[in-house]
């Protein structure tokens, strides 16, 4: 019995970090995701003007409300009839957005809005150690690949201007996990996009 109960408690502690980061986790590794403000944010013409790229990033965690509102700003849903936040062409939504962060790499999933864990180790590293590194997958042979990326990336970039983060994009780096992260059949990832506080 005490075996046991020992046993219960290592879980509890070891799970502290989830809960104290206000993201709920689940037994099959999901993570319920506050809901976006979609009310707020700097004025448009300002967020253009203060969009850049800054390599110049730190991998202090973001906060709950900040990855909430990046994702749902990059690949959210924006209608009731589940229309995204980017435009689709053919209304094609064939793309899965994954982000490496310190507790794994998960997907986010659009219509939940909530995060699925696809591999449990930090490759935060890979990536140069920014907090967050979003990686945008797609089938390799979607000539409307590029349209969709574009248009998420871009979302990303002008949250993480109103939000005050840094932020670059990146063709290289693509193939990191190539061999591990399992990717639909016939799909690639095209960019990745590091993200996070700027360094001090």
């Amino acid at each position: 019995m005490l075996r046991v109960i020992l046993f219960i408690l290592a879980i509890c502690i070891g799970a502290t970090g989830f809960f104290e980061s206000g993201l709920s986790l689940a037994a099959d590794s999901v993570l319920a995701l506050p809901a976006p403000d979609r009310s707020g944010g700097i004025p448009l013409m300002r967020a253009l003007n203060e969009r850049r790229t800054d390599r110049g990033i730190s991998s202090e965690a973001l906060s709950n409300a900040d990855l909430s509102n990046l994702l749902w700003a990059a690949w959210g849903i924006n209608r009731s009839d589940g229309r995204r936040t980017i435009p689709t062409a053919r209304g094609k939504q064939d793309i899965n957005l994954y982000l490496a962060i310190e507790n794994g790499v998960w997907l986010y999933e659009a219509k939940e809005h909530r995060l699925r864990q696809v591999l449990p180790e930090d490759y935060r590293g890979r990536f140069g150690n920014a907090a967050v590194t979003l990686l945008f997958a797609s089938p390799a042979d979607d000539p409307f690949a590029g349209m969709h990326i574009g248009s998420m990336y871009q979302n990303a970039g002008l949250y993480c201007a109103s939000a005050g983060l840094a932020n670059v994009v990146k063709a290289s780096g693509t193939d990191v996990l190539a061999k591990k992260l399992p990717l639909p059949a016939g799909y690639k990832i095209f960019i990745v996009q590091s993200i996070g506080h700027p360094k001090k």
